[in-house]
């Protein structure tokens, strides 16, 4: 059986795991992230190592070694250009990772590497194109088109969350306004809620968040739960800005498969069903019968490993 090592390069933790060539998680191991070029390097290597063992297989073993990265990265090279939170500032990566371990390296943006385990092993399975998008800090995306990751001749390609949906709107970290991420992730969410709560001082969203500084992407759905009007407002307000930005990847690409993954996923039908309803509006091929399917992300963290360690064979 071919076996490759898959890892999730977070600012928390690094997540390794030995992954067979059909997407199935062998072994893992999950240590603290430490800053700095060589001690990252180290680190991923000392996990990749333990993902091995917990398999019950030895490291030279595995094919290759993958590395989900944040940040801004050239996979060509295997540089990490800017991951200031790891500390890392062009580093080679790559190089660095494969003459620890005595194994080919390759470099993947996170964001990518998650779509790609989605692909293979999740809300993809058996199908032939997907996009998946991740709600968190920021809006991740990657796609996986006619079975190959799509990156871009420059390996930059995907950034949906810094299309714009609002043109002059809020301010992004890229320098743009409006884009879909600053509306759409959960920090995006976070903002509405809180604008919303210094607005009406008598809604029950300050039931559930006592402070500004207490309010999570779940706090707007639980006073919405209980039928508090600003609440339903904001997240009224929220579902449209989500499915403007995926009616928008969805009449470009045309994935057989949209997923949704993040946090805030985890509110399932109540986030999906009003985004179904807003592609019944707006999608170009809403009449037509193939149509994509829009579902939540089956694999959570796991997603990021399995496409780190798969990345050889559908690039």
């Amino acid at each position: 059986m071919k076996t490759y090592i898959g890892i999730d390069l977070g600012g928390t933790n690094v997540a390794a795991g030995l992954v067979s060539e059909k997407g199935e998680l062998l072994g893992v191991h999950s240590q603290p992230t430490p800053r700095g070029a060589e001690e990252v390097a180290d680190a991923i290597a000392q996990a990749a190592r333990a993902a091995c063992a917990a398999a019950g297989v030895g490291a030279e073993e595995p094919r290759s070694v993958g590395v989900a990265s944040p940040g801004s990265i050239d996979p060509a090279r295997g540089v990490v250009e800017h991951a200031f939170n790891l500390g890392l500032d062009h580093v080679p990566l790559m190089g660095m990772v494969s003459e620890r371990l005595g194994l080919p390296a390759l470099l993947e943006n996170d964001a990518n590497a998650a779509a790609l385990g989605e692909f293979v092993s999740g809300a993809g399975k058996g199908y032939d194109s997907l996009v998946a998008v991740t709600l968190g800090t920021g809006v991740g995306s990657g796609a996986v088109l006619g079975g190959k990751l799509f990156t871009g001749f420059n390996y930059a390609g995907m950034e949906a969350g810094h299309m714009v949906i609002r043109r002059g709107g809020r301010p992004c970290t890229c320098g743009r306004r409006g884009c879909w991420e600053t509306y759409a992730s959960a920090t995006g969410l976070i903002k509405s809620t809180r604008e919303a709560m210094e607005a009406h001082p008598d809604s029950a969203l300050w039931r559930f968040a006592p402070t500004l500084e207490q309010v999570n992407g779940k706090t707007v759905f639980d006073a919405a739960a209980v039928f508090d009007p600003p609440a339903r407002q904001v997240i009224e307000s929220y579902l449209d800005d989500l499915a403007c930005g995926v009616a928008n990847l969805v009449n470009i690409l045309q994935p057989q498969v949209l997923c949704i993954g993040g946090g805030i996923s985890r509110q399932g039908e109540k986030l999906l069903a009003p985004i179904r309803a807003y592609l019944d509006k707006e999608e170009f091929t809403r009449d037509g019968e193939r149509r994509t399917k829009i579902c939540v992300a089956q694999l959570g963290n796991d997603a990021g490993i399995i496409g780190a360690a798969l990345v050889p064979l559908y690039r």
